[in-house]
């Protein structure tokens, strides 16, 4: 654990008037990153949403792995395999209690929240979801919350249903009660929104799905980052998240998943590590987890995800929020300065996570983000993977700053600097 994170964890993590309970300049020392320049200029990254950095921890624990304990893992009798195993299981337990998830056999172990949604969509989905049965989604998914389940519609005869959004990019749940039903089996909901940053407020409609006999899945990829997270307080089924947006490697996450459901879950993938026993007429399957983490593991990857979760418990999940929601009021502030600027979702820090949205005039916002990028700045622009959200919104595209423990007030204020040169160069100032 780097020392900014020890001394925040003895810290109160309460907010005093809006400011930040975080020393960035020391919690910035442990992403080698970010020191460096683009394009003449200091880096200043807005595209957490999209993937985080790094802290040391997490870069020396998989280094360290590669350099002294690298082997398979499990029926291994020699050292190196011991070693290799001891942390690969020793990391479920970290990453479970990181989440409030007592029984760490209900972790398993994927790329990360794509995989995990497929592999409930394929192995609980095909099993429980028949011709006629309802999916309630809504339109502000991602499109790994979408496309898994068109594609099981289309297998089972299924029928989608869609929850609307207000004017502000909230869920209208008023609709709720009349969407959910006798024949909704599902309900599969983000926990944030990755282009509007909305929360929503995943335990009520958990409840109320449940009234109807509904499972519940969240996909958790942009709250496991950003706010404390405990899966039996959200009340849901399933909970999916990516290792990469928390300060871990790319190419693993988790799916949460209760007991009794994984247990009579049939496998999503078969190979090595699955099975029980194998005979050439059939095979029978090993026991939770081990049943959904077919062939040789993520090991490196999932040692990497154990640190970044240390990394993120000793500063303290509530002071991460903290500092986020401090610099999405500033920001949200400085950009309301700027003629010709539109900001899409909640228009208050309060009812959104740190990713602000936008749209310039008639600027497109890949030109946009090229203009930004010159000066430094590094955002996202797209669809975000929210095809129907955008044309929800009426338009193609927007530019996206997104926040994370690490970023400042003066990296705000590059950004707004930013934004008025590109204002200047289109000719609208």
């Amino acid at each position: 654990m780097s020392q900014v994170a020890t001394e925040t964890s003895r810290q109160s993590q309460e907010t005093v008037a809006g400011r930040s309970p975080l020393d960035t300049d020391r919690v910035r020392e442990d992403f080698p990153i970010l020191h460096q320049q683009v394009n003449g200029h200091d880096l200043v990254y807005l595209d957490n949403a999209a993937s985080s950095q790094k802290p040391l921890a997490v870069i020396e624990a998989m280094d360290r792995y590669y350099r002294r304990d690298h082997a398979n893992v499990h029926r291994g009798i020699h050292e190196l395999s011991r070693r290799a195993t001891e942390a690969y299981d020793g990391a479920r337990g970290t990453i479970a209690r990181f989440f409030g998830i007592e029984d760490e056999a209900e972790l398993i172990f994927t790329s990360g929240t794509t995989e995990a949604i497929n592999l409930v969509a394929r192995s609980w989905g095909d099993a429980n979801i028949h011709e006629g049965d309802e999916i309630l989604l809504s339109v502000l998914e991602h499109h790994s919350n979408i496309v898994p389940w068109q594609m099981l519609a289309r297998r089972t005869g299924a029928v989608l249903r869609f929850l609307d959004i207000d004017a502000e990019g909230r869920l209208d749940l008023s609709e709720l009660d009349d969407l959910l039903t006798e024949r909704t089996k599902l309900v599969a909901v983000g926990h944030v929104s990755n282009a509007l940053g909305t929360e929503h407020p995943v335990a009520g409609i958990a409840e109320r799905a449940r009234s109807v006999g509904a499972k519940v899945l969240v996909d958790g990829a942009q709250s496991a980052p950003h706010m404390p997270v405990n899966v039996a307080e959200l009340g849901c089924d399933f909970f999916a998240f990516s290792g990469h947006k928390m300060c871990g490697p790319t190419g693993v996450g988790g799916l949460w998943g209760r007991r009794e459901l994984l247990e009579r879950m049939p496998p999503f993938l078969g190979g090595g590590d699955m099975i029980h026993e194998v005979r050439l007429e059939a095979s029978t399957y090993a026991k939770i987890p081990a049943r959904f983490e077919a062939g040789t593991p993520k090991i490196a990857e999932v040692i990497g995800l154990a640190a970044a979760v240390e990394y993120l418990d000793g500063i303290g999940m509530a002071a991460v929020h903290a500092h986020e929601a401090a610099i999405t009021a500033y920001a949200l502030d400085r950009l309301q300065e700027i003629p010709d600027m539109v900001i899409h979702g909640p228009k208050t820090a309060e009812a959104r996570a740190g990713v602000i949205s936008f749209t310039l005039a008639d600027v497109h916002p890949h030109d946009l983000a090229t203009i930004l990028d010159g000066e430094g700045v590094a955002i996202r622009a797209g669809h975000h993977c929210t095809q129907p959200l955008m044309r929800k919104l009426g338009v193609g595209a927007t530019a996206r700053a997104s926040f994370y423990l690490y970023n400042t007030e003066q990296e705000v204020d590059r950004l707004v600097d930013s934004l008025h040169s590109a204002r200047r160069l289109f000719g609208y100032a």
